[in-house]
């Protein structure tokens, strides 16, 4: 079964971001950690997902090179075309904000980002609500299903972050059924 801590990791580095951005602070290096936390919680909830396959994921802070590595391995993770169109992008935000002095990230983009992570997080489950799929009758049973036995998620974050890995033996289990 796959160990979600790396999702809960992206979400609480997304969760960092989101408190750095509220406070009202226009300090270059401030916002340099708004988007380092934003590249990190892509970067973990793509390896994430490639672990859940059974991929060993390398040492790397690449988000483009995570991307083909899901598209081609089987991952569940959804890439939004902003992830993708922007993976050169997010990768500099890891790397430069941390070790090059002279380079800033425009507050207008990380706060596009902070929007744009958001939406990527949530279409792959990444959220605390329960998603709308898991409040459909059966689902949470068939999910069930795919667990060890006496083994139940602790809480909403988890249970969506397991429909997701799911999401595709769910559809074929139901054979087309409403579930998506």
């Amino acid at each position: 079964m796959c160990d979600i801590r790396l999702f809960r990791r992206a979400w609480l580095d997304f969760k960092a971001a989101e408190n750095l951005l509220a406070v009202p602070m226009n300090d270059e290096a401030y916002i340099n950690n708004v988007a380092y936390h934003l590249q990190q919680a892509v970067e973990k909830t793509l390896k994430a997902f490639l672990e859940c396959v059974g991929v060993t994921v390398p040492n790397t802070h690449d988000i483009d090179k995570l991307v083909r590595m899901s598209k081609n391995n089987g991952s569940c993770a959804v890439v939004t075309e902003w992830i993708e169109d922007k993976a050169d992008m997010l990768t500099r935000w890891e790397t430069d904000t941390r070790y090059d002095i002279d380079y800033c990230v425009e507050k207008t983009k990380a706060v596009t980002g902070l929007e744009k992570v958001r939406e990527f997080l949530e279409v792959n489950g990444l959220k605390e609500e329960l998603r709308e799929e898991l409040q459909q009758d059966g689902v949470k049973e068939q999910l069930r299903s795919f667990f060890p036995k006496d083994f139940e998620p602790k809480d909403n974050f988890e249970w969506n972050c397991f429909y997701q890995i799911y999401r595709k033996r769910l559809m074929r289990y139901n054979q087309g059924n409403c579930i998506k």
